[in-house]
């Protein structure tokens, strides 16, 4: 994902949430209505979540230091984990609170013709909002299904914006679906049954999110297609025989770590295998222009050094043969 795609989709959540909380703050004023308070605060965390993706990529872009020496990238992991815990709590508790509440005491909606009107107005900004993140999450997502990108997706930011857009989207007609019901029956508790949905709602998606985040926090690897190619860029090096063991971990959606033992032709001098090593690099880097960090240790595998041994215990054998004197 490229920074300029992800900041323009945040950006276009956030405008979109600050104004979306607004409006249905003051249609709570007037209606009195749970699910507009509920999709209110709901608008509020969004707002808030994405000024922390925004703040976790400013920080992931910091120089790194003796005490962290492979850098910040991973703060933009943390930070969208920390969304994830911020629209659970904030998002999804507070609305199955304040439904629960609206269920117990119900309470009839004033003014229903503000609701409808915001949420209409709502419903379209959420929109612009969720097109944009799905236009940006194209350009990357390339062939895969929208399930498997979030799954796969090593730069957080697309995901956790169409996620909550969805979400958004989603909870919007719910309280649409609640206040119609409460103003078509004139009971107040389908407006607490609205709530209720959203906090159910926003509680999937943030547990969704928060395990997701919590993996790429811990350490993602490489998909297995993308290491095959890893694999195929090292053993095209004639200087390597094959590949012994590898490891790999994103530590930031930018920057991918690679640690790999290959082995090597036993009758090559070092200058060799140090040039063949840095073929090897150049040619995975090629491939894979995320990875930034490479380090290759040569190594001479059992069958390798049965040869080695066989050639050594040849050679030395042939050197401790008496010579035939010549013939007269």
């Amino acid at each position: 994902m490229s920074a300029e795609g992800g900041t323009k989709a945040i950006v276009a959540a956030l405008a979109a949430n600050l104004g979306i909380a607004a409006s249905k703050a003051v249609a709570f004023a007037f209606t009195g209505s749970s699910s507009m308070l509920a999709e209110s605060i709901h608008s509020v965390a969004d707002s808030g979540n994405q000024g922390l993706l925004l703040l976790g990529r400013k920080r992931s872009e910091r120089d790194r230091t003796p005490q962290h020496p492979f850098g910040y990238g991973r703060e933009r992991y943390f930070y969208a984990f920390v969304v994830a815990v911020v629209l659970f709590t904030v998002g999804a508790a507070f609305s199955l609170y304040e439904g629960y509440h609206k269920i117990s005491h119900p309470e009839e909606v004033k003014s229903p013709v503000w609701a409808f009107g915001v949420l209409i107005v709502a419903i379209g900004l959420e929109a612009f909002s969720f097109r944009t993140a799905i236009k940006e999450s194209n350009e990357v997502r390339g062939e895969q299904s929208w399930w498997r990108f979030i799954r796969r997706a090593k730069a957080p930011e697309l995901p956790v914006v169409l996620l909550e857009d969805l979400a958004a989207l989603v909870g919007l007609f719910l309280a649409l679906f609640g206040v119609s019901m409460a103003v078509a029956t004139g009971d107040g508790v389908w407006d607490g049954v609205g709530t209720v949905a959203i906090g159910l709602l926003l509680g999937v998606v943030a547990t969704i999110l928060a395990i997701e985040t919590k993996s790429l926090l811990i350490g993602e690897g490489v998909d297995p297609q993308t290491e095959r190619r890893i694999i195929e860029a090292l053993e095209s090096v004639d200087e390597v025989d094959h590949l012994i063991h590898i490891r790999t971990e994103y530590m930031g959606p930018d920057e991918l770590l690679i640690a790999a033992k290959i082995a090597v032709y036993h009758d090559d001098t070092a200058a060799e295998v140090a040039r063949g090593i840095d073929a090897a690099e150049a040619r995975v880097r090629a491939q894979i222009p995320e990875a930034k960090l490479i380090y290759l240790e040569p190594a001479l595998d059992e069958a390798s050094r049965t040869r080695a041994a066989d050639a050594s215990s040849t050679g030395a054998a042939e050197a401790r043969k008496p010579e035939t004197p010549a013939s007269s």
